[in-house]
């Protein structure tokens, strides 16, 4: 998918398809994290949401789920945000007559949406659509939408930040395949990438959304003040990158082909996503707090599980650069290598590590 200068952005969706390793299969964790704030987002619907308002200016209700991989987990999403609205509806004095709802699924093309079509709830409420693109880009009419949805995908970047793979930058992160425990400067280089998106995503956003329209964001977060390697995800991609580096020393791959190989993904805290939607003006802050994502984990969840769920949203990113042939015996190192750090994971910062935002267009 090209942006509007023509600059190709990068794609990495989640494994599909329905197997053993797919993410459909193992997207646990995702969902059990973000059920921890479905009750704050039918509380925003039902306080803050005009829906008299949105019904003047439209018969029917367009719902958007930005990076909405394969399921189930949007289609609970959605279900949970169509219900908040219908209750809302219904409970007007004098109730309302409920519109159309049409849910909007995006995500990359590269994204399987063959399987997310076909497994679409059969008595849903809504009529789909499945609309191809990168989030960092305009993808709708103006003032069509009039809810936007998006659950852990905005942590994702655009690209690499550029530095981090040049040689003679101070950011260039050799030996490592992200920003936790690298030099300052290498976070840094990760902080204005995210920042760039976020401004791009707000600024598409404002012109999709209709006046009082609202938008929910889900993502990973940062406790101020806490480092990115005392955090769940921060452990786990140390990890990873510490066991492509074993793989390296044994020439199993090139450490080259590790030095050229960098997740693009970054949490911000809340600080930082609450300057950049002021810098951007065009939306009310409603709600903005941080949340602890494991409290409806089973806290005795081995590491397997956490190793499946790695695969299935890594597979993808790792495969199209180091190749398939290394992927099993890299996820068998990595588990075993979790295991050996299990109490590095278990002690790692949990609470305040996902972000919810609430937003209304103004």
């Amino acid at each position: 998918m090209s942006n509007n200068t023509g600059e190709v952005l990068e794609s990495h969706p989640m494994k599909g398809g329905d197997g053993a390793y797919s993410y459909a299969k193992n997207s646990y964790f995702q969902r059990a994290a973000t059920s921890t704030t479905d009750a704050k987002i039918h509380e925003a619907i039902t306080e803050k949401l005009d829906i008299v308002k949105l019904s003047s200016t439209s018969n029917t209700l367009r719902i958007a789920d930005l990076g909405c991989s394969v399921g189930p987990n949007t289609f609970i999403s959605m279900q949970n945000v169509l219900e908040a609205m219908q209750h809302k509806y219904r409970t007007q004095d004098p109730p309302s007559k409920l519109p159309e709802f049409q849910v909007l699924f995006n995500d990359h093309a590269s994204n399987d949406f063959n399987t997310l079509f076909a497994s679409l709830p059969s008595e849903r409420q809504y009529f789909a659509a499945g609309v191809p693109g990168s989030f960092h880009n305009r993808l709708f009419p103006k003032s069509s939408l009039h809810f936007v949805h998006s659950s852990y995908a905005l942590q994702w970047l655009s690209k690499v930040p550029e530095e981090v793979l040049d040689k003679n930058s101070p950011a260039w992160n050799k030996g490592r395949i992200h920003y936790t425990n690298a030099a300052e400067d290498v976070g840094n280089a990760y902080a204005a990438q995210f920042a760039e998106d976020m401004g791009i995503f707000l600024d598409a956003r404002a012109k999709e959304l209709v006046a009082g329209g609202m938008m929910v964001l889900i993502l990973t977060s940062i406790p101020d003040g806490v480092p990115n390697s005392r955090v769940p995800v921060g452990v786990m991609f140390d990890l990873l990158g510490s066991t492509l580096m074993d793989m390296a020393k044994e020439e199993i791959i090139s450490e080259s082909q590790v030095d050229s190989f960098n997740l693009p993904i970054y949490s911000a805290s809340l600080k930082e996503m609450k300057d950049m939607v002021e810098r951007n003006g065009c939306f009310r802050i409603e709600n903005i707090e941080t949340t602890n994502p494991v409290s409806k984990i089973d806290a005795q969840v081995g590491t397997r599980p956490c190793t499946m769920h790695l695969r299935a949203g890594m597979e993808g990113i790792i495969s199209k650069h180091f190749g398939n042939k290394i992927i099993d015996e890299l996820f068998d190192r990595f588990d075993r290598k979790a295991e050996e750090y299990s109490h590095v994971l278990k002690a790692s910062c949990t609470a305040g590590t996902q972000l919810l935002i609430v937003l209304t267009r103004k």
